[in-house]
């Protein structure tokens, strides 16, 4: 007597805990926290392999993380007899759904729910929430189970809740929020309830009132964690010492997941504490999985960086770059790469191929301007003057911000790689655009002058006319550069005529203009005393 009433003292203390397991369970459902559902779940099953509510329970555990698949696999260890409930048949249902099977579903369904009269208002809940919750459901199907519980079930804050989400799905915010109210009305205080408010309001990006739902959400239960992550998310970009507080907030009421010890660190270092940063980052290398293990190294290298020790960083993301596929890298990987090979003295060229992929990858073409400066400015600080007018180009056109200064530059950069031709088209596209400065002319003629370096086609003569004409309007203020300009442009003049068209009145008419400006001009001097003579000997053998 004494064992049978130890054994079936025994068998209810099992019976305990297996009812506090499922209750467990559903909390930690509802608070997302689904691998911890999953394992107090296993242990139920474990205890009692006959509990369909805890079946019907992994499957909502296992749903959310989009682990079809080992849902599938798990299922198919129910017995026979778990098989013909109506909780097994609803798990496998929506199983169906995440599956894209939504006909073979609805079968599962209307077998849950059956054909009686009155419904079993936790099924129709349970077949509503598959329908409104999954990728492939039907936000109108689970509104249709709904409508079939009684008007006491109806009138629950959880159908309310429900109600809300579906039309949520069905971007229907006003009657969304009618639901989410209905369910406020019963219990002010449904975590659910108000957070799907606060949801509500980030599609309207009214920050006021989110932020005071999930406020709201977390005063009435603190261990909701989708709250609390909402806070973080939104405190993100406005203040980092915010962020920080609300996540380690999140993470006390979450389980353990590699992608949050990461954001974690993240956010150290966004507070700028890098030391405390690199020293989790470095012991996060032995705890997460190696998938994870590149983006550490990406942080270290930030977080060096924040010190200012270019050196460390470097090698941090040298190797984030060894190891991370090509796929997770963002703009900002490149240029981060392409600044520290910069600041390495030998390392130009491999900055140059960074920025180059920095280039290849935006979309945005304001900022695509400041990656082609840095780009020739670059290939400038290298002397490579034809790669610098490529990118100076580029920097220039189509681009509001760019100055005479760049097109100035853009043209000096072909004419110094004795890109000629380019160098002529880009000058004579500054005379367009500013006429009454001198510098379009005087460089056109000069890219002309070498473009025709035998003077035999006289390609400089129009551009060093021009050039004189804009001089002499502003001759009153003639500066030292002008002068030298005008003394050159006449000496150019000279020489063609002399040259190539044989008119020497025209040749010393021109150099006595260099005499006006320079009288001491020595080869004015000589060249003039040499045509007078080469003219007055030609008159001579005329008269003859």
């Amino acid at each position: 007597m004494k064992k049978t009433v130890l054994l079936f003292g025994g068998l209810c203390t099992a019976t305990i805990l297996v009812a506090q397991n499922v209750s467990d369970a559903t909390q930690l459902i509802y608070h997302e926290r689904y691998e911890s559902a999953k394992t107090a779940l296993h242990k139920t099953l474990q205890a009692d392999p006959a509990n369909a509510t805890a079946w019907y329970q992994l499957s909502q555990a296992y749903l959310p993380l989009k682990e079809v698949q080992s849902l599938a696999d798990t299922l198919q260890l129910a017995t026979p007899e778990v098989r013909q409930s109506p909780w097994y048949k609803v798990a496998y249902g929506q199983l169906l759904l995440a599956k894209d099977k939504a006909d073979s579903a609805r079968w599962y369904f209307d077998q849950a729910i059956g054909d009686g009269r009155k419904k079993d208002p936790a099924i129709l809940l349970a077949v509503a929430n598959a329908w409104i919750s999954e990728k492939h459901g039907d936000p109108n199907a689970g509104l249709l189970v709904l409508s079939q519980a009684g008007k006491k079930d109806i009138d629950n804050p959880a159908f309310q809740v429900l109600r809300g989400n579906a039309y949520r799905k069905l971007t229907n915010g006003t009657e969304a929020y009618r639901s989410y109210q209905a369910a406020l009305n019963q219990d002010g205080k449904n975590a659910e309830a108000l957070f799907q408010m606060g949801k509500i309001f980030i599609a309207q990006k009214n920050a006021d009132s989110y932020l005071d739902y999930f406020n709201k959400t977390i005063a009435a239960d603190p261990l909701y964690a989708p709250a609390w992550y909402e806070l973080y998310y939104d405190a993100y970009y406005k203040d980092a010492a915010k962020a920080l507080s609300y996540f380690r907030q999140y993470l006390a009421v979450s389980d353990y997941n590699p992608d949050n010890e990461y954001q974690h660190i993240d956010l150290v270092y966004l507070n700028k504490k890098y030391d405390s940063a690199i020293i989790m980052a470095q012991q996060a290398m032995t705890n997460l999985p190696a998938g994870s293990k590149p983006r550490l190294y990406k942080l270290l290298a930030y977080s060096h960086l924040g010190l200012q020790d270019t050196a460390k960083a470097l090698q941090a993301m040298t190797t984030y770059f060894d190891k991370a596929p090509d796929s997770n890298f963002v703009v900002k990987d490149y240029e981060v790469m392409a600044d520290l090979y910069n600041a390495t003295p030998g390392k130009e060229d491999s900055a140059l191929l960074f920025y180059q992929a920095a280039v290849t990858k935006i979309t945005d073409s304001a900022a695509l301007f400041t990656y082609y400066k840095k780009l020739s400015d670059l290939y400038k600080t290298k002397k490579d003057n034809a790669n610098q007018a490529i990118w100076l180009g580029k920097y220039y056109t189509n681009n509001s911000k760019a100055t005479n200064i760049d097109l100035f530059n853009w043209g000096i950069a072909h004419f110094k790689a004795e890109q000629y031709a380019q160098a002529d088209t880009v000058f004579g596209k500054y005379i367009e655009k500013y006429p009454e400065q001198s510098f379009g002319y005087y460089w056109r003629a000069r890219a002309n002058s070498l473009k025709d370096s035998a003077m035999e086609k006289g390609l400089a003569i129009p551009h060093y006319d021009a050039l004189v004409a804009v001089l002499q309007k502003d001759s009153a203020n003639a500066t030292a550069t002008t002068k030298k300009w005008l003394v050159e442009a006449y000496g150019y003049i000279a020489a063609y005529e002399t040259n190539q068209e044989k008119d020497y009145d025209d040749a010393i008419e021109h150099l006595q203009k260099i005499l006006e400006i320079d009288p001491a001009n020595k080869d004015a001097q000589q060249y003039i005393a040499i045509l007078e003579k080469k003219v007055n000997a030609d008159n001579n053998n005329n008269k003859q």
